[in-house]
């Protein structure tokens, strides 16, 4: 799927095949067995250009083995010592390497490794992904696709379950992190004008193996209705009840260690920490000076952080709310765009800049000064997401038509390159690192999904 960085000293990431190569195509191979490595690349063509993205976090047989595996080895409270985590990243970044994309010799690992547990084979479970539209006009999309168990085929097997209506698109949208809430339901949330939060059903006898069509090309879904699920409007959450005037929202984010919080962040310079049992604000805070682009919250409950167009990273703590801490501002206060917490290693983050080509890594504990910056986009970075098993590797997505993954482990020395790397053909405008499939990415540009292994 992505290309290997080679030893070269050159900071031009080089390119896999792009998603013109189909999924069952063959990689180059110098084994002696001359065994063909098929690239699993799938792509889902929407009528609308996308913009909203997010995995399910329910957990089917084949991702609960792996996540609960990769939970286990990157758990910081277990009893693992210093070392043990050391090898547990290095473990990591192994598993990160040895998929089935190209590697700098030409093969994929997966040839010199025909037990690798990483093969495509190896997969026979469903993802399911909700994506938003981004039309210029009123009435917006939310559609929840799935992808067939054990369809290796070139079109990826996805079907649509169930579509909505959305006033403006959303700004961000995610599932709940507790997959299934109730018998088979779950939650999604998303931001434009007001919080939303939308109860998903799948129906009875629902299911993944329905009959998934293929109108699009050699590599391309365009699924045809075919509805397992029902999904309805459950709370709309507001906090400026006296006026007709709602501050618009710019994103959100779901706390993993209480579901019951949610904190959105907005134009108004705002924060606002939410009780969706009760749907009511726990608190709302002045948290910029300016704009209030992003919020991400660290492992745990407490403490999360937001970024604006003061060009500052705040960082909070629900328990003390009356003081802030500036860790970061961006040179010459250019606006902040995104944030990403490590949710493996809560004392590092990631931020973008506006129109900027670098990301920039951030340790909490040594404020003001980036710990490493990385510089392998020719345009504008959209996009990042921390691997979810790993420490240590971080995705970026640019207007270069470029996904770069990184490998951090040896910070603070300077990160020169990415060790992989996807050309998409097309500027990309978000990506998702998937929880419940970690070694899974998408990416959307233009009206496509693409559901890239790495």
């Amino acid at each position: 799927m992505m290309a290997s960085q080679g030893s070269s000293s050159s900071t031009k990431p080089s390119s896999a095949p792009s998603s013109s190569s189909s999924a069952s195509a063959s990689s180059p191979t110098s084994s002696p067995t001359n065994k063909p490595t098929r690239k699993e690349i799938y792509t889902y063509t929407a009528p609308w250009d996308i913009f909203g993205l997010a995995w399910s976090n329910q957990r089917t047989p084949s991702s609960s083995s792996s996540s609960s595996s990769s939970s286990s080895s990157s758990n910081p409270n277990s009893s693992s010592s210093k070392d043990q985590k050391e090898d547990e990243d290095s473990s990591s970044s192994d598993r990160i390497r040895s998929s089935s994309f190209q590697s700098s010799e030409g093969k994929s690992d997966s040839e010199d490794n025909p037990n690798n547990t990483n093969s495509q084979d190896s997969f026979n479970g469903e993802f399911k992904i909700a994506i938003g539209s981004f039309m210029e006009e009123y009435t917006n999309k939310v559609r929840v696709v799935k992808r067939e168990p054990n369809n290796h085929s070139t079109d990826g097997g996805f079907f649509e379950v169930t579509e909505f209506d959305h006033p403006y698109p959303v700004t961000k949208l995610l599932w709940s992190p507790q997959g299934e809430v109730s018998n088979n339901r779950e939650l999604i949330a998303t931001t434009g004008d007001y919080l939303r939060i939308w109860g998903v059903t799948d129906l009875e006898g629902g299911s993944a193996n329905a009959n998934p069509s293929n109108s699009g090309g050699e590599n391309s879904t365009a699924a045809k209705p075919h509805h397992t699920s029902v999904c309805k409007m459950e709370h709309l959450l507001n906090n400026n009840k006296n006026s007709e005037y709602c501050a618009p929202l710019t994103s959100f984010d779901w706390n993993e260690t209480d579901p019951s919080i949610i904190g959105t962040s907005s134009i108004d310079t705002t924060c606002t920490i939410w009780d969706i049992n009760t749907c009511q604000a726990k608190t709302q805070l002045i948290a910029h000076d300016k704009e209030v682009y992003d919020i991400a919250f660290a492992k745990g409950t407490n403490i999360f952080a937001s970024v604006g167009a003061d060009g500052s990273v705040r960082l909070f703590d629900l328990r003390c709310l009356e003081h802030s801490t500036i860790i970061y501002e961006s040179k010459n206060l250019m606006p902040l765009l995104r944030l990403a917490w490590n949710k493996q290693d809560p004392n590092y983050l990631a931020t973008i800049l506006s129109e900027g080509k670098e990301t920039v890594i951030l340790d909490i504990r040594v404020p003001s000064l980036p710990v490493a910056v990385l510089e392998g986009h020719n345009a504008s970075v959209n996009a990042i997401a921390w691997a979810p098993h790993s420490s240590c590797h971080i995705c970026t997505a640019s207007d270069d038509s470029n996904a770069l993954i990184w490998d951090l482990q040896h910070m603070p020395k300077p990160i020169d390159d990415p060790i992989l790397a996807y050309d998409a053909k097309k500027e990309i405008n978000n990506l998702q690192w998937s929880s419940s499939h970690p070694e899974w990415i998408s990416i959307v540009m233009g009206n496509a999904l693409q559901i890239l292994r790495v």
